[in-house]
């Protein structure tokens, strides 16, 4: 029950506990519950008055919901009584309601069990723990996100070669009795459909089967990876018809709105728990000293990993408290000091982003100007050739590495400084790639002749502009890891035997590498943009991400057991990781806009791929529906209208608006539930019932 306060006070809890939708429920139940209890004759004491009233709602049909007595608030003893009293209550329960109440437990029993398992099976499960203890949750958070991100990448790993990469296999081989069908190009030029890859013949050096595994040319070029390969227009598997061109764009579709709503999903679990975090700084530290420790850990390493976390976590909590006591008593001087040095940081800044844009402009045009021109030696001719890639993996290297140096001059906290260390390094990457598509799309629109125009391309340098699209990412996903790997190896390790065997002061000076949280989200976020635009013109490129990122995880864990030292400013997880997918999201929709552009805009290949038939790529699902009978062309157009887009538009506005007022209220509620504990903790007769 709720009970009034003797003294009539404004913010009374029946005023507004009754406004809870969860309270109301409760009521309903009670009064439901009220003819079977009062057949029964009540507990005595006040161990009894509670168990009669947890006794629990009854579900639909009159049937008591057993809760577990290990759930409620109550001694030993009590809780011995509460099951006394529930065990009493089955003689009063028929013969059906008895084996569906057994058949709950055992259901939920069954199910415990297999979650337990699964969380056992869980990848790198002991790793992360050991991390999470060793150095803090906030470096745990990143290692977490990488297992998200190739657990991510596998799925859309499965996901396109079950729907395009294994038809296109089973058909061309004759498997299970399948035969294709050729796409035959349709009111198209000749000279438009003319398309030799550069496949390796006869005898080849060993050099040149490296330069091919960089660049994904020679003999990587005729195969499954890239977006040419793929010429069926339809498989049939005994009578049955597989239409490739439609499965290639849906499974497209389909990769993106699955990366789109698993990232919401964790933002959103994300964000409530940043909500709970952020909300009272007192309850945080009750909630880590009173209810931090997991009294089921018996393992002593266990134990002792427990107990360097929650040492993280307070040490965090007292961090970022003492940089807000600072903050506070600030000098009019000293903010006019730290705002004009922060001024001038971002002068800095900007110039920074300037350079790298202008820089992969420039190699970029140059690389497109002298790709068909011989130039010296071969190795020369290949840096030429790959000069976009090399320059974007030394701006995503070096920027990072400027911002994390200025960073420290302008005094933020630790998880303001995550954040905004990463939306700066975002605008170099993301920003990169985008210089380099639109450098790629203006070479591939520029037509000057009649017989370019009616292509709709330039065939000439770009007979299969997919493929060459697609080996641009494969190269930039390729050198990323290359960085990564050289970058452990020839800059941390030797460091680290640096600090260690030479006791020279510069050396001293340096240190031990720390492990930047912000540079190596940003380089995953950066490889998982890239793997989303470049799926589309390499259909098995999530493949190659997985295992890049698998490769990764063990390279950074090392890396950080190793050669790096924990953070002088320890760093909270619960806004950082919801930060980070944050920035993730950012990147899938940035995706978004070449990914479209590409679909529905620019001409596709007449000489490669699936689409060849088709003006663009999004050709396919008009051509599709023209095929449907016509009742349901009738409902998909009118789906398609406006007279249909409008009042679905204003239906989901009003949801959208009634959920938001649900959630004001719901705050008000908790606002004034909140007021209520800090009555409570001052004032114990508020909650004192009337006598």
């Amino acid at each position: 029950e709720v009970f009034l306060p003797e003294e009539p006070r404004p913010a009374a809890p029946v005023d507004f506990l009754q406004e809870l939708p969860s309270y109301q429920s409760a009521l309903r139940r009670r009064a439901a519950a009220g003819g079977t209890q009062e057949r029964r004759a009540a507990p005595q004491g006040s161990a009894g008055l509670r168990a009669a009233g947890a006794r629990g709602p009854e579900q639909e049909g009159g049937e008591l919901a057993a809760r577990p007595a290990r759930e409620y608030p109550l001694t030993i003893a009590e809780k011995r009584r509460l099951r006394d009293c529930q065990q009493a209550d089955i003689k009063y329960i028929s013969g059906w309601k008895q084996w569906k109440r057994t058949s709950s437990k055992s259901l939920k029993k069954v199910l415990s069990e297999v979650r337990e398992l699964f969380s056992y099976l869980e990848l790198w499960r002991r790793d992360i723990h050991s991390i999470e203890g060793k150095f803090g949750t906030g470096i745990q958070s990143y290692f977490s996100f990488l297992r998200f991100l190739v657990l991510l990448n596998f799925i859309i790993f499965i996901l396109m070669f079950s729907f395009v990469t294994l038809p296109s296999i089973i058909s061309e081989y004759g498997i299970f009795n399948s035969s294709f069908a050729k796409i035959s190009p349709k009111n198209i030029d000749p000279h438009c459909t003319v398309y030799k890859p550069s496949g390796n013949m006869g005898l080849v050096y060993f050099y040149t089967y490296l330069k091919d595994l960089l660049s994904g040319t020679g003999f990587l070029e005729v195969t499954s990876l890239f977006y040419g390969y793929y010429t069926i227009d339809a498989a049939w598997l005994s009578i049955l018809r597989y239409n490739l061109p439609l499965a290639y764009l849906l499974a497209t579709f389909a990769y993106l709105a699955l990366s789109l709503l698993w990232i919401i999903k964790r933002s959103v679990e994300g964000f409530k728990q940043n909500l709970v975090h952020d909300e009272d700084q007192f309850q945080s530290y009750c909630n880590k000293v009173f209810a931090g420790w997991d009294f089921c850990i018996t393992d002593p390493h266990a134990a002792r990993l427990k107990h360097r976390s929650l040492q993280y976590e307070l040490q965090t909590d007292l961090e970022e408290e003492r940089l807000k006591r600072k903050i506070a008593d600030r000098t009019m001087k000293e903010k006019l000091r730290i705002y004009s040095l922060r001024i001038f940081i971002n002068i800095i800044v900007i110039a920074v982003l300037s350079g790298c844009f202008y820089s992969i402009y420039r190699a970029t045009v140059f690389s497109q100007e002298n790709s068909n021109v011989s130039i010296g030696h071969d190795v020369t001719n290949l840096l030429v050739q790959y000069l976009p890639s090399i320059v974007i993996t030394l701006a995503n290297f070096i920027a990072p590495q400027i911002f994390s140096f200025l960073i420290r001059f302008e005094d933020y906290s630790p998880a303001f400084e995550i954040r905004l260390t990463l939306m700066r390094c975002v605008f170099v990457r993301l920003a990169n790639i985008g210089v380099l598509l639109f450098s790629l799309w203006s070479q591939i629109s520029y037509c000057a002749t009649d017989e370019c125009k009616a292509c709709g391309y330039n065939y000439e340098l770009y007979p299969c502009w997919e493929s060459e699209v697609g080996q641009e990412m494969y190269k930039l996903m390729i050198f990323d890891f290359i960085i990564i790997l050289a970058g452990t190896l020839f800059v941390d390790f030797p460091r680290k035997l640096l600090v260690t065997h030479c006791s020279c002061k510069p050396v001293q000076w340096c240190g031990l590498q720390e492990f930047g949280i912000s540079d190596n989200v940003l380089e995953i976020i950066y490889g998982q943009t890239i793997c989303w635009i470049g799926t589309f013109f390499s259909p098995l490129l999530p493949a190659i991400a997985t295992i890049k990122y698998f490769f990764i995880f063990y390279i950074k864990k090392i890396s950080l057991i190793h050669t790096c030292k924990p953070a002088a400013r320890p760093i909270r997880a619960s806004s950082s990781n919801f930060f980070f997918l944050v920035v993730l999201l950012i990147g899938l929709v940035l995706a978004f806009i070449p990914l479209g552009i590409s679909i529905a805009h620019i001409p596709s290949s007449k000489a490669c791929g699936p689409f060849r038939s088709f003006n663009t790529s999004w050709a396919v699902v008009p051509d599709t529906v023209l095929g449907f009978p016509t009742g349901l062309q009738q409902v998909l157009h009118g789906i398609a209208s406006e007279a249909f887009a409008v009042p679905f538009f204003m239906v989901i506005c009003l949801i959208m608006f009634y959920f938001i007022a649900l959630a004001g209220a719901h705050k008000r509620v908790v606002e004034q539930l909140r007021e209520q504990l800090v009555m409570v903790r001052f004032d114990p007769l508020f909650c004192t019932p009337k006598v």
